[in-house]
């Protein structure tokens, strides 16, 4: 595995070490080195030649905060002689880094990893206003998407596919199917979209569809190269129905266990569903740091096992997934249920 380290003025880079990790899990050969205003280049140094040490690793991918800054500069003079192995990108920020813990899980090049990292660094920085993004490369951008919008209207919407029309082997691929309160955020939007590759994210919630708010807070949410859709749980049913979707690979996000309970009484089919987070309220008990449930909610669960449906439980797909059986029986005890 390509090691990782991150190297910035201040303590940058262990901030920014921590927040990825957070998203995306704990990581190996992936260290940081930072120079404090009391430190000197030679000081640096150490440190950085200690997180080679650390990560043990033929190939390096170093992320530096500043073109030129005493960081990059380090590493420079430390790449000198591993041109052919080891790679340096400066301008580090959490989309980059996001991006080279995901590549480095099927690219074993440093300099592949440089390379693809790119654009997810650039695609990570964007305004709020959205009219101030309008530059004429964004404008061109959105034209592109304004026309993708529409052609995926026409085509899966209004029919202009005909109805019954076979694409594909005329299933949906269902890439993961997901419980999580907060439903698209950042462990979903990078982690897990890396891990499973979806062209599609779908919200399956009847009281989302019909907020306006958190329906626009989802769509902003989407990744780069993902289009992110909201649906009420009938509709899902009609989308697993419908062979015009053959040709989709699809992520879908519950925001209870109830949504998925009432999408398989509709004749929906799903044969495995992930649970990333519960959140507590009143009246229900903290089984893990991410998962609470209350009575209704393990009576759910066990509905749904009745339907075939195995559990995965884990927030990253890094994390080992805790055992569902050992959860419900606490919970049981805990609640009282008999």
């Amino acid at each position: 595995m390509v090691g990782i380290i991150l190297a910035s003025h201040g303590h940058f880079a262990e901030g920014i070490k921590e927040s990825a990790q957070m998203i995306f899990g704990d990581q190996e050969k992936f260290e940081s080195a930072i120079l404090l205003p009391s430190m000197g280049p030679d000081d640096l140094k150490n440190e950085l030649e200690a997180c080679i040490e650390k990560v043990d690793s033929d190939q390096i991918l170093f992320l530096v905060d500043l073109w030129g800054g005493t960081p990059f500069n380090q590493t420079s003079n430390l790449l000198d002689g591993h041109e052919d192995k080891w790679a340096i990108v400066a301008g580090m920020n959490l989309p980059m880094v996001i991006e080279a813990l995901s590549e480095r899980f099927t690219n074993e090049s440093s300099h592949g990893i440089a390379k693809a990292i790119i654009g997810s660094a650039r695609e990570g920085v964007k305004i709020k206003p959205e009219d101030l993004n309008e530059t004429e490369t964004k404008a061109e951008a959105k034209e592109v998407d304004r026309g993708q919008e529409e052609v995926d209207a026409k085509t899966k919407a209004d029919g202009s596919i005909p109805p019954g029309t076979v694409i594909g082997d005329g299933k949906i691929d269902i890439a993961l199917a997901r419980i999580d309160t907060r439903l698209l955020h950042g462990q979903v939007a990078t982690s897990w979209t890396k891990a499973t590759k979806p062209d599609r994210i779908i919200v399956v919630s009847d009281a989302v569809s019909k907020d306006a708010l958190r329906k626009s807070m989802v769509m902003e949410a989407e990744p780069p190269g993902v289009k992110a859709h909201v649906v009420p749980v009938w509709k899902m049913k009609e989308i697993l129905d419908d062979p015009r979707f053959g040709a989709t690979r699809a992520m879908l996000l519950f925001e209870k266990p109830q949504d998925v309970l009432k999408l398989m009484e509709l004749g929906g089919k799903l044969d495995k569903v992930n649970i990333g987070s519960m959140a507590y309220s009143e009246g229900k008990v903290n089984l893990n740091t991410a998962v609470a449930m209350n009575k209704d909610d393990v009576e759910t669960i066990e509905k749904l096992k009745d339907y075939g449906i195995s559990f995965d439980v884990r927030k990253v797909p890094s994390d080992k997934s805790d055992n569902l059986e050992n959860m419900l029986k606490k919970a049981k005890s805990e609640l009282k249920m008999n």
